[in-house]
């Protein structure tokens, strides 16, 4: 498995190798002692997937917990861009984001340390993006930041309309958010 630092601080793209015949493909796409070897700690404690149709928009979210959320995302089937945000008060890179296009096969996964707000976009009829979190889903500890916050100016790659959940939709902005104290601090040694 190859690392590439992304533009936002301990934010990485993992390349690893991917046998393909005329079955299909074969792809490990995560080994702890790859991640070990790279210097990053991540543990999985749950596993996510999620199905999404063209131009839904799902995002940006983040996680509070005490013990911090780190993810591992890569594209299972179809094709997405998926945005990361530094929502991180105090580092050097808050408020900027990266968008990176993933497709099913092409060997890319992502990392993203505790703070780092996630979301993606469907560019395809059909996309899978399946996940690893380093902490468990706990609802008082998840939030979202709105994925349209004019602040952010993210360029959602879309060919419609954004289909959004009624609670992406109706997420704060990065300032709301700022303001009412939820916002991750940057701790760049915590993962």
């Amino acid at each position: 498995m190859d690392l590439l630092p992304l533009a936002l601080d301990g934010v990485y793209a993992l390349q690893s190798p991917v046998w393909g015949d005329d079955r299909g493909f074969f792809r490990e796409w995560f080994k702890a002692p790859d991640f070990e070897r790279m210097g990053l700690r991540f543990v999985a404690q749950q596993a996510n997937l999620s199905r999404s149709v063209r131009n839904v928009v799902r995002g940006l979210h983040y996680s509070v917990a005490p013990v911090g959320q780190a993810k591992v995302v890569t594209c299972a089937e179809g094709e997405l861009v998926d945005v990361m945000v530094d929502l991180r008060l105090g580092s050097p890179t808050f408020g900027e984001h990266v968008a990176y296009p993933l497709r099913g096969g092409d060997g890319v996964s992502l990392y993203l340390p505790s703070g780092i707000g996630h979301g993606f976009c469907a560019t395809s009829d059909e996309a899978v993006l399946v996940y690893l979190l380093s902490s468990p889903y706990d609802p008082a500890h998840e939030l979202e930041v709105h994925p349209f916050d004019e602040k952010l100016a993210i360029e959602w790659p879309l060919s419609g309309d954004a289909v959004l959940s009624p609670k992406d939709a109706a997420a704060s902005s990065v300032d709301e958010r700022r303001a009412s104290g939820t916002l991750p601090v940057f701790a760049p040694t915590a993962e």
